[in-house]
């Protein structure tokens, strides 16, 4: 049997039904062995990076291993952008790259290269992969897959990559015969906790009259979503997100609050700043959720910060009780603790929450009929289906749709955080497409973003993806551009100077794609009609004036309840349950 077309067959025995993959002659055989399969297909993207992230995206919605293939040297590094995401962000995917025969690779010569295309992807991407390997012996090939698949998923999930040369793709191999990992490697465990640790944190919560619960990124990842909901309507504890915990917990919710963070909602801050108890539940606990100032986060609440990574506790922020496990494990632990729970010990917190999302509202009705972003985006959750996947880029707009949308039980949020790459989300929505085919893909983008992988506009009218591209023009990076006028006296230099965008409408139709343009608030409602009468691939543009900025934003060595526009320093301090603003903060 030639080992490709051992390794595609390996694939569908583990569920996937797509690779993602741009052509190239060092990945030929692997290409060949797809041919006239009925059992997994390849989507032939336009460029290895968007093959990366829509392997990231097919991945984050079906739960599986998202896998992508590209050829050797620039076909390889270009998708490293898309495993830097899936390492940062923890998303468990397969990158496979074609490389040139092991008799033309330099090893240890002291040239820079032998082969045409000759590029050691191994050692360029071992900082940003769990594992990778050059395969050298035809006969370990199961090995390596069955290691890759389980090194991907265990523990902190991330990327892995198999380099595999021409002449290992075609060699004969006896399937058979092969060396297995299961019977040669132990699993390690995740570190647990002990019963004491359980009562103490059981105990804190009973006790607590502020608490609040931080759902990050890992609540999604663990599968826990059921065990925390479970836990909430238990205790009625509120509930703020992370950027990428986002969709662990449904917005309708009442205990849901809001996304904390440099651009979270002011009262999820605030929340958060008055607490004296924050159980933090799969989440890095970063300088975008905390501030720059550490020290200053929820000064007031013993912390229990849950993660499956051990090097993340205690690594930013000194928690009470770290707590190294799975997420999922955690929560049905303590759902098996807490049998009662008084929920009236907390009400007076609750309605405090309330004062706060009352009094700072995160959106306000367009003025002089100009759209308004966040108001555009209260407007667009009423057009989401219940199991609508929404994509989101980065820049603005992933900031404008965190603090407003309004995520649902069964509707996902992705979008990426650690690398944060601008123009993921066209690729990321192809991915999540093909994972969930007949789903609803929402993508939200920017003008600046959406150019960077322009070209998939393709893939999606080639597949007829059922893909409604929502892109909020401001002709203009506008995050950095908001970071300029803030830093450097609006001195706009490559932002909105040097800065260009096409006439899009023009430009997506050449794609066969329907496009329309929306410039007056009074045109939302009758273009989400519009966009979401069929199952058609469909564009809308948004104009959005360039001066709208990402608000409330906090600045640097504030602490995150104290975000821009500054409030007065006598309401910020009213707002608060104690004084801890230092002398340098109530100025």
């Amino acid at each position: 049997m030639k080992l490709s077309d051992y390794v595609i067959d390996f694939l569908v025995t583990k569920g996937i039904t797509h690779i993602f993959e741009v052509a190239g002659g060092a990945l030929a055989h692997l290409l060949d062995s797809m041919y006239d399969r009925k059992d997994i297909s390849t989507v032939s993207m336009h460029h290895e990076m968007a093959a990366a992230i829509a392997a990231e995206g097919y991945s984050r919605v079906s739960g599986n291993i998202g896998v992508a293939m590209a050829t050797s040297g620039p076909g390889a590094t270009n998708l490293i952008t898309g495993i830097g995401s899936c390492f940062f962000d923890s998303i468990p995917c397969l990158f496979i790259t074609g490389q040139v025969n092991t008799y033309e690779f330099k090893f240890d010569k002291p040239v820079r290269q032998v082969g045409f295309q000759e590029t050691d992807i191994v050692n360029i991407v071992k900082p940003i992969v769990k594992d990778a390997i050059l395969v050298m012996n035809p006969d370990k090939i199961k090995y390596y897959l069955e290691r890759a698949m389980d090194i991907a998923k265990s523990g902190r999930p991330g990327p892995v990559l198999l380099d595999i040369p021409m002449n290992i793709q075609r060699a004969d191999i006896n399937p058979g015969s092969l060396e297995s990992f299961y019977k040669s490697s132990t699993i390690e465990s995740v570190n647990e906790f002990d019963d004491a640790m359980v009562k103490q944190i059981v105990q804190l919560i009973k006790s607590s009259s502020r608490p609040v619960v931080l759902a990050g990124g890992g609540v999604r990842l663990s599968k826990a979503q059921d065990e925390l909901l479970k836990f909430i309507h238990k205790t009625g504890m509120p509930v703020v997100a992370s950027l990428m915990g986002l969709d662990a917990f449904p917005h309708n919710d009442q205990s849901f609050v809001g996304m904390l963070g440099s651009y979270g909602n002011r009262y999820a801050n605030l929340t958060i700043a008055n607490s004296d108890l924050v159980l933090a539940l799969g989440t890095r606990l970063d300088t975008r959720q905390t501030g720059t100032k550490p020290e200053t986060f929820a000064r007031g609440a013993k912390i229990v910060h849950v993660d499956i990574d051990p090097y993340e506790l205690n690594s930013k922020i000194k928690a009470d009780f770290p707590v190294n496990s799975d997420v999922k494990k955690f929560l049905a632990i303590l759902n098996n603790y807490i049998t009662k729970y008084d929920k009236d010990k907390i009400q007076s917190w609750k309605q405090r929450i309330k004062y706060y999302k009352e009094r700072y509202p995160s959106y306000k009705t367009s003025v002089n009929d100009t759209i308004e972003p966040n108001f555009f985006m209260h407007r667009l959750s009423e057009f989401l289906l219940e199991d609508t996947i929404v994509c989101v880029d980065v820049g603005q707009n992933q900031m404008w749709a965190a603090q407003i949308l309004e995520v649902k039980k069964s509707q996902r949020f992705l979008t990426q955080g650690g690398m944060g790459s601008m123009g993921s989300a066209l690729p990321m929505a192809i991915g999540a497409s093909f994972a969930k085919p007949g789903k609803t893909i929402v993508l939200i983008t920017g003008d600046g973003g959406f150019q960077l992988n322009i070209q998939e506009l393709q893939t999606i009218y080639y597949y007829k993806l059922p893909i409604k591209i929502i892109l909020l023009n401001n002709c203009c990076y506008g995050m950095v551009r908001q970071f300029q006028e803030q830093y450097f006296n609006s001195r706009f230099q490559s932002t909105v100077i040097g800065y260009s965008c096409p006439n899009f409408q023009d430009v997506v139709s050449v794609y066969k794609i329907p496009a329309m343009k929306i410039t007056r608030s009074v045109e939302i409602v009758k273009a989400f009609q519009k966009l979401f009468s069929n199952a058609q691939p469909m564009f809308l543009e948004v104009s959005i004036n360039p001066n709208f900025k990402a608000l409330p934003k906090l600045s640097v060595s504030r602490p995150i309840e104290d975000q821009d526009p500054l409030l007065p320093r006598d309401e910020l301090k009213s707002n608060m349950f104690i004084d801890i603003l230092s002398e340098d903060e109530k100025k």
